[in-house]
């Protein structure tokens, strides 16, 4: 059976009878670059703390960490993803349950809560080795002035931890991108699940996948230039990327 390829579909109304399929997928760009920022700042915030949490001299605060990482690196997000929307309402007190169960776009903020703790168990584990690449004597010459601990962090430590891992941040950055779709399981209507309702009300499969794809392939390449651009702006002269000339030779 040969297939009927149809490009003049994404100018087509879809059935909504407003939009057309091509602005669809667009509003389902929308929610994806929503969701997948929102969700990594959560995940940095929360990475970042539990990371310098791990690092710290303090055994039972490391202990702490080392439980939070391997919880919420351990189980698969989409799992995750149906605990936080379906079995966590369920949980708690009736009246908060069922505010939860009907909070307008409910979907969307289980989506950033579930992707930012489940990506952040990962950064936390890059921040972690980040600071712990660093010499020791950064932290107690830091001491040594006269900083506290979380001054040394965030004025010593933290900033040069950062510069190292900006690479494995950039590949998280990306991987929340595309696990964003992992929402249209719990009802979120992002690019993925747009592509989905396309292909089911028009059959033409191919013209809405191939559209997501080229749209994800965009946003991840606009991803990886300004990352790199990031990267080249917060090098430290003499001390980060300074072999990599050398290794090109």
């Amino acid at each position: 059976m040969n297939y009927n390829w149809n490009w003049g579909i994404f100018f087509e109304t879809s059935p909504d009878g407003v939009h057309t399929y091509l602005t669809t997928l667009l509003l389902g760009t929308a929610w994806t670059l929503a969701t997948a920022l929102a969700a990594w700042c959560l995940a940095l915030a929360l990475g970042s703390l539990v990371g310098v949490i791990r690092t710290t001299p303090f055994p039972w605060l490391v202990r702490l960490g080392e439980a939070y990482v391997e919880l919420f690196r351990d189980i698969p997000l989409l799992v995750q993803m149906f605990l936080w929307y379906f079995v966590l309402p369920e949980l708690l007190p009736v009246s908060l349950g069922d505010w939860l169960k009907q909070l307008p776009d409910a979907s969307f903020y289980t989506a950033v809560v579930a992707l930012g703790f489940y990506t952040s168990a990962r950064v936390a584990e890059q921040v972690r080795a980040g600071i712990t690449s660093l010499a020791r004597g950064q932290r107690f010459a830091a001491l040594a002035l006269g900083l506290t601990l979380p001054q040394a962090y965030g004025y010593v430590l933290l900033p040069m931890a950062y510069r190292i891992i900006l690479p494995p941040l950039t590949s998280e950055f990306l991987n929340v991108i595309k696990n964003s779709a992992v929402a249209l399981t719990i009802g979120l209507m992002e690019l993925t699940a747009r592509a989905r309702a396309m292909q089911e009300m028009s059959f033409q499969v191919f013209e809405a996948f191939t559209a997501a794809t080229i749209i994800y392939i965009i946003i991840n390449i606009a991803v990886t230039f300004g990352m790199r651009w990031v990267e080249q702006r917060a090098a430290v002269p003499g001390l980060i990327g300074a072999a990599v000339p050398a290794a090109t030779h």
